[in-house]
Parts: structure tokens; sequence; C-alpha cells
């Protein structure tokens, strides 16, 4: 779905002719955060089965997680997660997460990717399998960290790519390595008071330069996907582009301005979600409402393996 903001026009087209609607010179900012087995499944001493979800290393051997049942774990304890692995769990935080301190007999990564589970949408009504470690990345994912692909980017694939780079598009890439803040609802009445988790972000120095440098001349930045939009905008301070790396928390709701994002590449989103009202600030809310009805009219595809739109002035 092709959205123009000045001319308020929505459009029914195929992904393909993204190539059409995007200008030699253009910027395509892509988060390359690699999705792993982050689901791991085990059992309490006395047998009780567990499952936890890894969210981010803290240092070595120890994670930030989610568990679940938690009323399960009421004290720290060990879990067995398999004869090579095992981890001691503390207790909740203010946020409900735990640390866990894991012991590992090999390569902790080989153990991960041999009895993890890759972190599937509760709505895909199956286990995951072998093929979801290649089929739920983008083709440019390296680095590993998030526990939800980036999905906007599921859409392109590398002779797309090429054939962008031919026309003179310019792709570069970000890290934010996604985590539950992406997805939280907001559950709070007002929207300032809904608090993000924070996720790691990522901008290389080359890349700052190529954004800063389309900036100033008044070339267009298009984002893939929210997760790219935040980490550029978290980025841009004192009327720059910075590069680095820290944790961001920033929510873009209706009223926040944005600084690098000329264009956006997005899926279809949850209701109550941080992702719909970034949309929704971005193109305005009553425009988003009207393609979103469209959108349900057609019968496009939501959320993660669903379909996208390209929203421009």
């Amino acid at each position: 779905m092709h959205l123009k903001r000045s001319q308020s026009s929505i459009t029914n087209r195929n992904f393909s002719e993204i190539e059409a609607l995007l200008n030699p010179g253009d910027v395509l900012v892509a988060n390359s955060s690699k999705v792993f087995p982050a689901r791991l499944y085990a059992k309490k001493e006395n047998g009780t089965p567990i499952e936890i979800l890894m969210l981010h290393q803290i240092e070595n051997l120890t994670w930030k997680v989610m568990i679940f049942p938690a009323k399960r774990v009421k004290v720290p304890q060990w879990l067995i997660f398999s004869d090579n692995l095992k981890g001691y769990i503390g207790l909740s935080d203010a946020e409900g997460l735990r640390e866990i301190s894991f012991e590992c007999k090999r390569a902790f990564w080989d153990e991960i990717y041999a009895i993890g589970h890759m972190p599937l949408p509760p709505y895909i009504d199956r286990s995951d399998n072998i093929q979801d470690i290649e089929r739920y990345q983008t083709v440019y994912a390296k680095e590993l960290g998030s526990v939800a692909a980036p999905t906007a980017g599921l859409h392109f694939d590398q002779p797309l790519l090429d054939a962008l780079a031919r026309k003179g598009i310019i792709f570069t890439e970000v890290v934010l390595h996604v985590g539950i803040g992406t997805f939280r609802p907001v559950k709070t009445e007002l929207i300032t008071d809904h608090v993000m988790h924070s996720e790691l972000a990522s901008i290389s120095p080359t890349t700052a330069e190529i954004i800063q440098k389309a900036k100033d001349e008044n070339r267009r930045v298009v984002c893939v996907g929210t997760t790219s939009t935040r980490t550029v905008e978290s980025f841009w301070q004192n009327g720059a582009m910075q590069h680095g790396s820290k944790w961001t928390d920033i929510f873009i709701y209706p009223g926040i301005k944005f600084n690098v994002t000329d264009a956006l590449i997005t899926n279809f989103h949850l209701p109550q979600s941080t992702l719909l009202m970034m949309i929704s600030a971005f193109a305005g809310y009553s425009f988003v409402i009207e393609a979103y009805q469209q959108a349900i009219e057609n019968k496009y595809r939501f959320f993660s393996y669903g379909d996208a739109m390209f929203i421009e002035d």
C-alpha cells in the first residue's frame, strides 16, 4: 500500500514496485539485527517445566530474561536446560524480568542453537522448525541480538536490493536489537505515561556520515521499519547525526517531530501498539486509520509475515 501524505492518496501496489517509488540518491536505512533461538525450555530440579525468553546479555553468560509461568519460580534456583546447560535464575526486577547466570559445558552459542527455539510471534499457530532460523530473518541480517525480526525488511530479497543499487539508491545499515519494548502494548490512559523498555541500538561512523550527507544535500532518508526509524531518530542530536552504541527507550507518538526520516516502509501493526502510534505520528492519525480500513477491505495481511506500506510526502 502506497500512501502519499501531501495528496492524501492511497494506492494498492505490489512491493516490487518500490524500485519505481525510490529516487537515485535516496538513502535506504535498514536494521541488520539478527534473530537468535531465544526461546529455551527447562526444568526445575523437581522436574517442573519452565520456559524462558532470552532478552539481552548483561555480561559474559548472564542474561536478562522473561520466564513463563513466573509463579512457578518464586525463589532463586537452578534451571536445567540440557545435559550441557543450566542456569541460576534470580528474582523479578521492577519490570517483572529476571537475571539468569548460565553454566555451559561447551561453546555457549553452539548449545543455544542446538536446543533453542526461534521466538515466532504467538499468532503464528505452529511450532518453529529448522527453516525458521533463515526464514524469520532479513536477507541482510548480521548481528545476533533480536527476539523478533525487523519485519519490514522481510519484503526485500537480494535481487531487489541489487536492482535498487543499480538505480542509485544507497543502502546502509543500523542495528537495533528488537526486544519486548517494541511490541509491549500501551495500557496507560495517557500516552505520555507509557514507559518503553530500553533496546540496544548502534550506528557506525560510516552510516552516520551517509545519513548526514543526505540531510545536508536534501536527499531522502527512507527507513525500513519502525526499528530503523527509532534508531536514527535516537541518534540525531543537536542538529547532527551521531554514531556509537547506546540503550534507547525512545517513544514516538503523535506530536513528536521526525528529524531524520523522510519516508518509511512498514508493516501493518496491532491496535494499541507503540508501532501504530509511531505510524500515526508520521502520517497523521486519520490518514492511517483510513489506510488501515482500506487494508482490511482489500484483505491485506497484517503483522510479521504480512504486507507492507510505503509512506512518503
